[in-house]
């Protein structure tokens, strides 16, 4: 998914804009802008900060003057495709130019935190957050029936064993959702609903929970850096290591080093008992 921060301002005379893609936005901030689909039929909006838009591929409309910063969300034919559950053809989404959803509206806000921050959470987590957008807009705002199909069971034995054998070899490195999916040969949304199913949490959850266990089998060892700790299970920086960290484990990496250091059982095997 590509995501886009842009602020537009007055414009000498109103131009064209032709999607190229299936855009999804959303305003950061109060503000206002001219639109119509000609321009002798534009119109003012005013709106506060979480407006949402939706344009698909091909769709031509005129802006005018505006006063707006706003973020754009690239959803990709593939990511639309796999929510569709291989409908044929092209997905078509209707445009939404004051689209009122509490559920795309999460999802937005939960990309603006990570573009904001950085993007810390790597390629996995947009890749999830697309999946889920997805399929919200294919189901509720596609032009033709695409209702998603849903699947009994979830991933056998085999399949399980195969995505963790996975994530443990690149587990330094980063994980996109459409890997994990071919590592079983599956779509990528009946992978997150199967794997869902499976294990009761997505993709995205159960790779953060796997780093999480192998960062605290590390801390265990007192000379081991906690930067290295960090980098050797996946995460681009410290701190987003120490977020992560504490909203599992309700402490710091470095308080549960001390409190596992500190325990009677470490202190035994320090002095060889």
């Amino acid at each position: 998914m590509k995501v886009a921060f842009e602020i537009r301002g007055p414009v000498d005379e109103p131009y064209l804009k032709v999607e190229r893609e299936h855009v999804f936005a959303m305003t950061l901030r109060p503000g206002s802008m001219e639109i119509g689909l000609r321009p002798s039929a534009m119109r003012r909006i005013t709106f506060d900060g979480g407006l949402m838009g939706l344009c698909p591929p091909q769709f031509e409309h005129w802006i005018g003057s505006c006063d707006m910063a706003h973020m754009t969300m690239g959803i990709s034919d593939a990511a639309l495709m796999a929510a569709s559950d291989g409908a044929r053809g092209n997905i078509e989404l209707r445009p939404e130019l004051e689209l009122v959803d509490s559920r795309l509206r999460a999802l937005a806000m939960a990309v603006d935190v990570e573009r904001t921050a950085g993007f810390p959470s790597g390629r996995l987590f947009l890749d999830s957050v697309e999946q889920a957008l997805a399929i919200a807009l294919v189901a509720g705002y596609g032009v033709r029936d695409s209702s998603v199909r849903m699947y009994r069971g979830g991933l056998g034995p085999a399949r399980l064993r195969r995505v963790k054998e996975l994530v443990d070899a690149k587990l330094q490195d980063e994980l996109t959702l459409s890997e994990l999916a071919e590592s079983v040969g599956l779509s990528t949304a009946h992978f997150s609903e199967m794997f869902r199913r499976s294990t009761g949490e997505t993709p995205h959850q159960f790779v953060l929970r796997y780093r999480i266990e192998r960062a605290k089998e590390m801390l265990r060892a007192p000379d081991i850096r906690i930067l290295d700790v960090a980098v050797a299970c996946g995460f681009k920086t410290q701190q987003h290591f120490a977020r992560v960290f504490r909203w599992q484990c309700r402490s710091s990496p470095t308080e549960y080093r001390r409190q596992v250091l500190d325990s009677p059982a470490a202190a035994g095997r320090i002095i060889g008992l």
